[in-house]
């Protein structure tokens, strides 16, 4: 397999709270890694760490061979990353918001204009890519979001929290999306909603407390666990982390 993000003694100090304690993990081209936890785990520091919004306290992460420390630039060349809420420009379309966003990336000419159409239809945004994002449903700005993280096609991307709050449509659309690019990309999940790792996950890992406390497919965790579902998984891990 395709080694494609891995992590290596990462750990995060906010004054003397530890956020991420020494964590270290593998994921590969192919793989869907749900990151799971509960609120303040430590899901979205970890990401913030990879993606380059937060420096680590000690450790550190490659992505595609590129150090976090020492390559950074490389690293937001080759990932893609949502951020919790998706945030953008709201007074922007999402058509100006992913011209920019491919003007940022580098692309110039035909190609910024082929990029920014892929990164529409993939995300099946046409209807609304004329409209100002502040009046787009959540369950479209999500996808706008999706649609900038998608827009250089990375080798890896990273989501936070992708259909948090999306209606039960929204959320098959997001879904779809995820399965269908899933064989030629590496994708972390970071989340709390567990039905969401059942659906399109190949790989579960449980943080709690800053320290991964389980990793495995889903069905093995189920199976190790002797509980049979993974609501029951999670809250016997975290309660004892």
């Amino acid at each position: 397999m395709i080694e494609a993000l891995k992590i290596d003694r990462l750990t995060k100090r906010f004054g003397l709270k530890t956020a991420v304690n020494n964590v270290s993990f593998i994921a590969n081209k192919g793989e869907v890694l749900g990151f799971l936890g509960p609120n303040g785990a430590g899901k979205s520091t970890t990401m913030k760490m990879v993606v380059g919004f937060l420096s680590p306290t000690s450790g550190t992460a490659s992505v595609c061979g590129h150090d976090i420390i020492r390559n950074p630039l490389e690293v937001k060349r080759t990932v893609g990353y949502l951020p919790e809420g998706a945030p953008a420009y709201p007074d922007m379309t999402p058509y100006g918001f992913l011209k920019f966003i491919a003007s940022i990336r580098g692309f110039r000419g035909s190609e910024k204009t082929d990029r920014v159409d892929y990164a529409i239809n993939i995300t099946r945004i046409e209807d609304v890519a004329r409209q100002p994002i502040e009046t787009l449903s959540k369950g479209y700005k999500r996808r706008v979001g999706l649609a900038q993280a998608l827009i250089h096609d990375p080798a890896v991307l990273i989501l936070d929290e992708p259909t948090d709050g999306l209606d039960p449509n929204q959320k098959q659309v997001v879904r779809d999306l995820i399965k269908s690019m899933a064989s030629e990309k590496c994708i972390v999940i970071s989340t709390h909603i567990l039905e969401e790792v059942d659906a399109v996950c190949t790989r579960a890992m449980i943080i709690a407390s800053g320290k991964v406390v389980a990793d495995g497919s889903p069905e093995e965790l189920k199976s190790q666990s002797g509980a049979g579902d993974l609501d029951e998984v999670f809250r016997k891990v975290t309660n004892n982390a």
